[in-house]
């Protein structure tokens, strides 16, 4: 297989990535090359940015693919972009969507691709369900070979999972664990949520490529495992050998005191129970299984950053927040109590 990834060294598409060159895929990686050095070897680099169109498009004039993937696309002019670039070049173009495309508030909890989109609180979202607008417009007018991935909450060796956290990730919650000060989870912490390792969306992913059946199809790609968040908070601390000091605090309060998007990050996602259907992943991909259970996954994640000082990235500000949410609610709490 002859693929091309727009990307290919993220957090979803480096397991895509190291699993196709074991398997000896001819993998080409269009990429501004900040990240090549973590590559393993084999790949074909055509160092560009996508958004330099007449250079890309220089780069890839004598090239044809059985599927072009492309992870790093936002927004409708980007898929435009890539029609442009691809149409008549690829047996199969993949675009990257979200889980959080799908309806919120949710009318059940049960998510299949059936599942109507609609998110009016987050603007990520609502331009990854144009994007997929205008790319099966393609698809019906034009015959463009389109498949639409839609990951949900997939993580990797590189930051541990949570709900709420600061703009530099996920250690300052860590050394809040490490320290013994209290860590905040939204809303109680019994909405049920699914983490899926990068490995096992990976194996999903490859198993899409190059398939007939998958043309002109939506799919998403995660465990089967849904857990609280407690439960998830409970395990990052149990890898760290500490015991949990949790504050819970609601998604709205945590919106209206913070200068980041938990408005989108939370009520347009994490603050929703899921529950994902992946019949559909497994007609298509029938010996797909994520083999990864959340314990183990964070176990691994917790023992690599612990174990990779460059990972460990403080965040101030956030912790300085959390210090002044916490102490906000308690002083809430004696005056209701006065």
């Amino acid at each position: 297989m002859k693929a091309l990834f727009i990307g290919g060294t993220g957090t979803i598409s480096s397991a895509i990535t190291k699993q196709l060159l074991e398997q000896g895929c001819e993998l080409y990686l269009l990429n501004r090359g900040n990240r090549n050095d973590a590559l393993p070897e084999g790949a074909h680099v055509l160092q560009a940015d996508i958004h330099d169109e007449d250079h890309v498009a220089q780069l890839v004039s004598d090239l044809h693919f059985d599927v072009v993937a492309d992870f790093i696309a936002f927004e409708p002019a980007h898929l435009e972009r890539d029609y442009r670039l691809f149409e008549g070049r690829t047996k199969q173009f993949i675009f990257i969507s979200s889980a959080s495309a799908y309806q919120t508030p949710l009318s059940d909890y049960r998510i299949t691709e059936g599942t109507p989109l609609s998110n009016p609180y987050w603007e990520y979202s609502r331009n990854k369900i144009a994007c997929e607008d205008y790319l099966m417009k393609q698809y019906r007018e034009t015959g463009f070979p389109v498949t639409i991935v839609r990951p949900s909450h997939t993580y990797d060796e590189r930051s541990i999972p949570l709900g709420v956290h600061g703009s530099k990730g996920s250690w300052q919650v860590v050394k809040r664990m490490l320290e013994n000060k209290p860590v905040i989870i939204h809303g109680d912490g019994t909405s049920l949520w699914t983490l899926t390792h990068n490995s096992d969306f990976a194996k999903g992913f490859i198993g899409l490529m190059g398939n007939i059946h998958a043309i002109g199809e939506s799919v998403h790609i995660t465990s089967d495992e849904s857990l609280t968040w407690n439960q998830i908070y409970g395990i990052i601390a149990g890898a760290l050998g500490v015991q949990l000091n949790a504050v819970h605090v609601s998604s709205e309060f945590l919106d209206a005191t913070s200068t980041q998007d938990f408005r989108g990050s939370l009520w347009g996602d994490k603050a929703n129970s899921v529950v994902f259907d992946n019949s559909k992943l497994k007609r298509l991909v029938p010996d797909f299984v994520a083999a990864i259970r959340v314990d183990q996954g964070i176990k691994q994640t917790v023992r690599h950053i612990l174990s990779h000082p460059e990972l460990q990235r403080e965040d101030a500000e956030f912790d300085e927040w959390c210090d002044k949410v916490i102490s906000a609610l308690e002083k809430a709490k004696s005056l209701v109590n006065e």
